[in-house]
C-alpha cells in the first residue's frame, strides 16, 4: 500500500477551509508584507535601524518590531511618517 505523502501546500489548503484559521493567516499575511516594505525600503536607502528609528524619534527596538512583523498593531501614522520618511506615500486600499 502506498503512502501520500502530504505537503505544506496540502496541509495548508486544508486548514484554510476553517474560517478562523484563514481570517489569522491573512492577517499575518498582511502583516508580513507590511514588514517586508519597511525593511526594503531601509535597506534601498541605506539606512540601518538605528538610523531609520532616529529620524522618526523613535527606538530601534521598534523598527524591528516592525521588520519583523512582531505587532499586532501598525498604526497609520507610524506608516505615514515612515513613508514620508523614505519620499513614499502610503496607500491603503480595501478589495
Amino acid at each position: 500500500m502506498k503512502h501520500k505523502t502530504r505537503t505544506f501546500q496540502d496541509h495548508l489548503k486544508e486548514n484554510l477551509k476553517d474560517t478562523e484559521f484563514k481570517k489569522y493567516y491573512q492577517q499575518e499575511g498582511v502583516k508580513l508584507k507590511i514588514a517586508f516594505q519597511i525593511a526594503e525600503l531601509r535597506r534601498k536607502r541605506g539606512l540601518t535601524q538605528t538610523q531609520l528609528a532616529r529620524k522618526l524619534g523613535t527606538s530601534q527596538g521598534n523598527i524591528a518590531r516592525l521588520e519583523s512583523a512582531d505587532t499586532d498593531n501598525y498604526e497609520v501614522s507610524t506608516l505615514e511618517r515612515i513613508a514620508a520618511t523614505m519620499g513614499k506615500t502610503l496607500v491603503v486600499a480595501f478589495r
